[in-house]
């Protein structure tokens, strides 16, 4: 009876939320703002961040503290329906916790190999503190890739990031870190779908992250054979377990002699097939396959966890639309140009 009632008011309290999200209206608005204080303004006053947002001056709120703020929504909505979903909420709230800590670890990388490290603190999420088993202001003190691993001691990603430890006077290999860390998360998550879940709620499970793996094996492969121009064995080392693209279809993508070749090979495949008619370029074709996908399942799904992580998925793709119009602003991007990076105002 009890997991009955939980599974209800899973499906309803997410498709509420679901329902507060940013919609066409909201971002022509926001691509109409001048400066990123206009952004935070209308987002202060007119949307559901407002709460969040209560407390800041947005006369003269900081770029950084503003994306905080925003991801800090994310993460504790997120937090707050798991804990609604007593079947496997709380495995999946780990989940979550551990794509947010990749998420920093990379972010410090990106700073350090930049020369830059300090910079981590300007955007460093100290809400995350209170969950995170990494040290996060450890992270904005590195100097090197030693202190990187101390950053990280008891966390199981010491160990990983310790295999790329460069040699003297080599380059830290940050795309071969990036996919180890990746796997990590994504094993850990079909583990829990696979140990934890049954029936159809496995298979729609399985059939997300199936579709997210494949899609971000191929634009992985876009992006390092036709704008890095790496070999295929690399290529090969970088990209993600699971999925359904088999062995076959990876070779030929390898193969290809042009991103119109690529893409038409991807095509034929399971997941290449569900989103043919998506008319978007490598950069967007990610993020939109995934909103095409999360979209129908909060929509008609009747299992409480796929409803509950395709929301968790779908706001992250609002957030990550709200960044792209916040960035652009502050480098005067052409609001038609910012425009057609964003994901849901294109979406039909």
């Amino acid at each position: 009876m009890l997991s009955g009632f939980s599974s209800n008011v899973v499906l309803a309290k997410a498709r509420a939320m679901y329902g507060r999200r940013l919609v066409r209206q909201n971002y022509q608005e926001l691509l109409a703002c001048h400066s990123v204080n206009e952004v935070a303004s209308y987002l202060k006053s007119r949307t559901a961040y407002g709460k969040i947002l209560s407390g800041i001056n947005e006369a003269d709120i900081h770029r950084g503290q503003l994306e905080v703020l925003l991801r800090q929504k994310a993460f504790e909505d997120s937090a707050a329906l798991c804990r609604y979903e007593i079947s496997v909420g709380e495995h999946f709230s780990q989940y979550i916790l551990e794509k947010a800590e990749v998420e920093q670890i990379m972010h410090s990388l990106i700073h350090l190999m930049a020369g830059s490290p300090e910079e981590y603190l300007f955007s460093m999420p100290s809400y995350l503190n209170r969950h995170t088993r990494i040290d996060l202001p450890s992270l904005g003190r590195i100097c090197s890739f030693d202190d990187l691993l101390a950053a990280l001691n008891h966390t199981p990603y010491q160990k990983i990031v310790s295999k790329f430890r460069p040699l003297p006077e080599q380059p830290i290999d940050y795309l071969s870190i990036e996919s180890a860390l990746q796997r990590y998360v994504l094993s850990h998550c079909f583990s829990i779908i696979e140990n934890e879940t049954h029936g159809e709620t496995r298979r729609q499970l399985e059939e997300m992250f199936g579709i997210y793996t494949d899609i971000e094996n191929f634009t992985t492969i876009l992006r390092l054979k036709f704008n890095y121009h790496c070999g295929p064995d690399f290529i090969h080392s970088t990209l993600l377990p699971y999925g359904m693209l088999k062995e076959r279809h990876i070779e030929t993508l390898l193969e290809a002699d042009t991103l119109a070749d690529a893409r038409a090979a991807f095509e034929k495949t399971p997941t290449g097939r569900k989103i043919r008619n998506l008319d978007v370029s490598a950069d967007l074709l990610s993020t939109q396959a995934e909103y095409t996908v999360y979209r129908q399942k909060i929509r008609f799904s009747i299992h409480p966890c796929v409803v509950m992580l395709s929301y968790i998925f779908l706001m992250q793709i609002e957030l990550h639309d709200i960044t792209n119009i916040i960035e652009g602003i502050r480098y005067q991007v052409p609001s038609d140009d910012i425009a057609s990076l964003l994901t849901i105002i294109n979406f039909p």
